[in-house]
């Protein structure tokens, strides 16, 4: 099994970024790899507790037809597989606020990117534009 640490800036739902790079995590889980994520900048918002699916009024549609993913709900089920270690760096935390996470998410640093880095098979940093 090969490990794989994976760094992400954009928040969730701003770009195609976020859906590429949680899409790399799931493929690499199910070939048996463990994945490193940490979370900088506004991607410590991606395993935000709080967020809500909802309804598409223009559609019509209710919260049950729409369906409307989030990347928390995306997250947790990469969670169940064991897997996959996510870190959110504490200082991006702290500036935005963003402390309520689901269970799997953790604390930390940049010197625990540097650290994965380290003792990953290869390293893909996903930065913002």
């Amino acid at each position: 099994m090969a490990t794989l640490t994976i760094a992400l800036m954009d928040p969730p739902y701003e770009s195609e970024t976020t859906t590429t790079a949680l899409r790399i995590v799931d493929a690499a889980v199910k070939k048996g790899h463990k994945v490193n994520v940490f979370a900088y900048e506004g991607a410590v918002n991606l395993t935000m507790a709080d967020q809500k699916a909802h309804p598409n009024p223009v559609h019509g549609t209710t919260v049950e037809e729409e369906q409307h993913p989030t990347t928390a709900n995306f997250i947790a089920a990469l969670f169940k597989t064991e897997l996959v270690d996510w870190i959110n760096c504490g200082l991006c935390v702290d500036e935005r606020g963003s402390g309520n996470w689901i269970e799997g998410a953790r604390r930390g640093a940049p010197a625990d990117f540097l650290k994965w880095s380290t003792e990953s098979v290869n390293t893909l940093v996903m930065a913002t534009k």
